[in-house]
């Protein structure tokens, strides 16, 4: 095996730019560089490159254009999400008392640390609700239970990017929604479907949400985003964080970013097109290499989120290997051929045991020896055996 050979096994962090991705943004930048909003030729089609990009944005999550708002990634969507709500619900109701949040013990930290901060500040009250450890995901009786009159949003991500555990989204969003119809007031719902785009369906309609966060690095895409919002400013509240000439319908002010808004918008065309491929292809490669992790390791991995009753992402596998004298980040360092991560890219190099990964009921010791293996579209069943070699060398040496 070339020492130079590298296999690349962190999609959950980041995706490499498709190349039909990577040629529209250079059509974009080369030929559309004009701003979109004035009224010359020039201009006009940098607009119809944008228009193009929410065209298949929304049908990569069934809704209408109308709903698709541009922004610079996940980050700033689950931000605007979270800042609209409360503070639709702070000028609009009279409480008596703080508006009330609804989260869980998964969520990334663009939701997790947004909703601390407001809490902070004395802006909400904020009730968050703990993942079974049974199966790994939160359940809508768990969630009810925490609602109140004054709950003004529910935030509950749709796939975790460490465990790659599917949350019953859907089931969630009815269960709220029967509630507030009985209680006579209205409850938004949120969810973070960064992880989840392009590894599964995703269908607004189904999940039943009112606002869901689009990351477009996480499927092959630039780094930007989207946030979709059902009916904005009329259905469902948007809060602008910005101020600025009007741009998105003033609810994300700023001159659009084409290039890379047309990277994001090739990048969900490609999910619309192959998604099925795609999902197929990534299973086949998780599952190889967790069977061949079994079998190289005998008796001494742990799969992290493996549930019988729960569904994952057809791409991720968090492992430890527990008879391992090495830690997960030694196990990194001493990798020759293998780019991974030990969890979220946020958090890489910590020395304390994955907050999610304790979150769904797994010991300190087996967290602190956990890999995150996420594979891609193009991953082989060479490039699994080359990792799992890798892998055993490495622990061999310790």
């Amino acid at each position: 095996m070339s020492r130079e050979r590298k296999v690349y096994l962190d999609c959950n962090a980041t995706t490499p730019l498709a190349e039909d991705v990577l040629r529209a943004i250079y059509s974009a930048l080369a030929d559309c560089w004009a701003n979109p909003s004035s009224s010359h030729n020039e201009g006009k089609k940098a607009k119809v490159v944008i228009d193009n990009a929410r065209h298949w944005v929304s049908k990569m999550i069934n809704s209408t254009e109308r709903d698709v708002i541009f922004t610079s990634g996940g980050t700033e969507s689950n931000n605007l999400a979270i800042h609209s709500a409360v503070e639709y619900y702070s000028s609009s109701r009279d409480f008596g008392r703080l508006p009330h949040v609804v989260t869980t013990n998964l969520e990334h930290d663009s939701v997790a640390l947004c909703v601390q901060a407001l809490k902070q500040k004395g802006c909400i009250d904020l009730s968050v609700v703990l993942a079974s450890h049974e199966d790994g995901t939160v359940h809508a009786e768990d969630i009810v239970a925490e609602l109140r009159p004054n709950t003004v949003l529910v935030s509950v991500m749709m796939a975790n990017n460490e465990t790659g555990i599917i949350q019953p989204v859907s089931e969630i969003a009815s269960a709220v929604k029967k509630w507030s119809t009985q209680q006579k007031t209205r409850i938004l719902i949120h969810t973070d479907a960064a992880q989840a785009i392009g590894k599964i369906p995703v269908d607004v309609e189904d999940l039943g949400v009112d606002y869901l966060t689009i990351a477009g690095h996480k499927f092959y895409g630039p780094r930007t985003g989207a946030l979709y919002a059902r009916n904005p400013g009329v259905d469902t509240p948007i809060h602008a964080m910005l101020y600025g000439g009007g741009q998105e319908r003033n609810f994300r002010p700023g001159t659009e970013n084409t290039g890379m808004i047309a990277g994001l918008g090739k990048a969900a065309e490609l999910v619309c097109k192959n998604l099925d491929e795609y999902s197929r292809k990534m299973v086949n490669s998780r599952d190889y290499l967790e069977s061949n992790l079994e079998e190289a390791f005998e008796g001494s991995v742990q799969f992290n989120g493996r549930f019988l009753t729960s569904r994952r992402l057809p791409n991720t596998c968090n492992v430890s290997f527990v008879d391992s004298r090495l830690g997960g980040s030694q196990i990194l360092a001493s990798l020759q051929h293998t780019l991974a991560s030990n969890g979220s890219a946020c958090h890489e190099g910590a020395s304390r045991p994955s907050p999610i990964l304790s979150a769904i009921g797994v010991p300190e010791a087996i967290a602190l020896r956990a890999l995150r293996l996420s594979t891609g579209r193009q991953t082989t069943q060479d490039d699994i055996d080359c990792v799992v070699e890798d892998i055993r060398v490495a622990l061999t040496k310790q």
